[in-house]
């Protein structure tokens, strides 16, 4: 047997890398009839709010070659919905379940992570600071080492667990940004959110998307978000969680190989449901082949 264990540090200990990207896999509840969820490192839900958000108008969402827009816009019952409603539904899982945390404000951050803190079966939260389908917050504070640093850290004063803090591809320099969260508290980044795109109806000479801009996710990022896994491994000492475009076992494991700790699937449970337990099948069926007894070897293991 290969051992796939593998700790994000701060009491965060995944069975394997494999864990599911937020907004891609609803609650995890969706997932039962397809397979064992627990079976998984853990999943990440969808983006959760302090209050309620309607999302952007339709449409939001648009297919594109090797990849697809969207810009939902974290559309959610907020914080105390989740607690009272969804949380009680998940305790059944025994693996790890991680709370996706967006906002408007520094303050809006503070006040949602504080309130999921006192749930005792979610030992993580993935701060959001990258989203590029809002409006307001989200982008905005992933863009600037500054600003990314006082979330981070505002939020860390009142999180005792596990800070997982998702960063955006859409800056000149990722590697800086990383730093700068880790400086300011984090204990994991995770990398990357989807990139800034577009799609024109050419016969009726209008945006595709009702928001003219949306977050581009697939296939067509992996290139993008392998290179800025690189590069944020030679600057940071926290785990790095990498995603983008990852279909299948050799996309996850290229990732470890760049520098990840850890993987998230994101787009690809649209397409195949099964998607994330064939990752962590075929990660095991390569460590045998390739006589790597512990995942951790693969980590950072790129020969250059």
């Amino acid at each position: 047997m290969v051992n796939t264990h593998i700790s994000l540090g701060n009491g965060l200990e995944l069975k394997n890398p494999v864990l599911t990207a937020s907004g891609t896999f609803g609650y995890g509840l969706e997932y039962d009839d397809f397979f064992d969820v627990s079976a998984l490192g853990g999943f990440i839900v969808k983006g959760t709010t302090l209050m309620p958000r309607e999302g952007n108008p339709y449409p939001r969402l648009a297919e594109t070659p090797s990849g697809m827009l969207n810009a939902v816009g974290l559309q959610n019952k907020g914080v105390e919905y989740f607690c009272d409603h969804i949380y009680p539904k998940l305790t059944k899982y025994t693996n790890n379940v991680i709370v996706n945390v967006s906002g408007s404000s520094t303050d809006d951050y503070v006040k949602t992570a504080e309130r999921i803190a006192s749930l005792e079966h979610i030992p993580a939260i993935e701060l959001n600071i990258s989203c590029p389908n809002v409006k307001q917050g989200g982008m905005a504070f992933g863009t600037d080492c500054a600003q990314a640093a006082k979330v981070v850290s505002a939020v860390r004063s009142v999180y005792p667990k596990h800070l997982m803090v998702k960063l955006t591809p859409n800056v000149t320099d990722i590697a800086s940004i990383a730093k700068s969260v880790e400086d300011a508290g984090a204990d994991s980044v995770s990398l990357i959110n989807t990139m800034l795109g577009m799609a024109i109806d050419a016969e009726k000479r209008r945006p595709v998307i009702s928001t003219v801009t949306a977050g581009l996710s697939g296939p067509a990022l992996k290139p993008v978000a392998l290179r800025m896994v690189w590069q944020v491994s030679k600057v940071v000492k926290i785990p790095i969680v990498g995603l983008g475009g990852i279909t299948n076992a050799t996309d996850a494991i290229e990732f470890l190989l760049a520098g990840a700790s850890a993987i998230q699937i994101g787009t690809a449970n649209f397409l195949d449901p099964t998607t994330p337990i064939k990752v962590v099948k075929g990660i095991e069926d390569y460590m045998t082949r390739h006589n790597v007894n512990n995942v951790k070897e693969l980590i950072g293991g790129l020969v250059l």
